[in-house]
């Protein structure tokens, strides 16, 4: 496999290896092996090495001392201390969505919900996972808080790792967000700020639990 320009080799690296353990074929602890990652995409070690940088500043790997590159360790305080803070910034993204709106800017936000609507009868989870940070990213535009919008997307990546490994074991749970996600457009479009903030702490806490009912299946899989 090898990767060319115009994205850099770099990035393109580490976007391949985030997906791998986004969808949990590198698991938690687990080793990145330099040489077998130069030889399985034929890159340069340096190349490697950069990505690998990207990969840490992403939440996704550590680097640590005699061992070099091991998947991050998902772990139960982590991920709390994770889902309250995006619990909050999601609220303020929603609020100011809310606030900010108009006829225009509105639209690719309601035929993104639309999308998501689509796909909640799809096989491919993923793609539904990847739909709604999709309609996060559009949010930003109509939110109008650069620094906000650089928070939420710093954080994305291990985002997508926790609630990937969450939905590949909940069948169901494309129809719970579903619905999430077209109430909290009715909300939005009524400016009802304060309705938000309940629709967002009730989502983030039943995101937050699968992610770590999920978690413990994974460690004990005889369970």
């Amino acid at each position: 496999m090898s990767f060319s320009a115009p994205e850099s080799l770099s990035e393109q690296i580490a976007r391949y290896l985030a997906q791998r353990i986004i969808q949990g074929q590198l698991k938690s602890g687990e080793r990145i092996q330099e040489t077998r990652v130069v030889s399985e995409l034929e890159v340069s070690r340096g190349s490697v090495r950069e990505a690998l940088l990207i990969l840490e500043s992403r939440h996704l790997i550590d680097i640590l001392p005699r061992r070099g590159a091991v998947v991050a360790m998902l772990t139960e305080e982590g991920v709390r201390s994770l889902y309250d803070l995006y619990i909050h910034l999601l609220t303020m993204l929603a609020q100011n969505v809310a606030k900010h709106w108009n006829d225009h800017n509105i639209q690719p936000l309601l035929a993104q919900v639309h999308a998501i609507q689509a796909l909640q009868q799809s096989d491919d989870k993923m793609a539904f996972v990847e739909s709604g940070f999709v309609l996060m990213r559009m949010a930003f535009a109509v939110a109008g808080n650069q620094y906000l919008a650089d928070i939420l997307e710093d954080l994305q990546p291990v985002l997508h790792r926790t609630y990937s490994l969450a939905i590949r074991r909940s069948p169901h749970e494309t129809e719970y967000a579903a619905r999430f996600f077209a109430g909290l457009m009715d909300a939005v479009l009524s400016r009802n700020q304060d309705a938000l903030p309940g629709l967002l702490q009730d989502y983030g806490r039943h995101q937050r639990e699968l992610v770590l009912a999920a978690m413990a299946e994974e460690a004990c899989p005889c369970v």
